[in-house]
């Protein structure tokens, strides 16, 4: 795997929104009968979401939060401090790239579009480091 990776350019990666390894799922937890999530639920909460970024982006060509502008993300992605705070220190520690840095706040936009935040805040921001796990791997 890290041969492979080191072959994919850092600019590409940057280019790819959320980066996540998924583990082989175990059997006992397919097994599990136990109730998660319902799929309505899931499926109201990302229809919330959707809502929220059309009429976030009413009257222009931009539809979802990935295809936020620069402008955009000033305008519709402000942190509060303690993400901020987290972000910068996401940003020394793992040397992220500027493009990663607008990934990451356009993945916690659409977390708090999904948790029916308006604002962003530390848990998405920190939700949304954890989706760049390429970035960090082979460091």
């Amino acid at each position: 795997m890290q041969r492979y990776r080191l072959r994919i350019s850092g600019p590409l990666l940057d280019r790819i929104d959320i980066q996540i390894e998924v583990p082989p799922v175990r059997y006992r937890e397919l097994a599990d009968h136990g109730a998660g999530e319902a799929s309505a639920a899931i499926r109201a909460r990302v229809d919330a979401a959707r809502a929220a970024q059309l009429r976030r982006f009413h009257g222009r060509t931009v539809f979802c939060n990935a295809q936020m502008t620069a402008q955009d993300l000033k305008r519709f992605c402000r942190a509060d401090a303690a993400a901020d705070q987290l972000l910068e220190a996401a940003m020394t520690k793992l040397g992220l790239s500027a493009r990663a840095y607008t990934r990451i706040l356009k993945v916690a936009r659409t977390i708090a579009d999904l948790d029916g935040h308006t604002e962003i805040g530390a848990a998405q921001v920190a939700e949304a480091i954890q989706y760049r796990s390429l970035d960090r791997s082979f460091h």
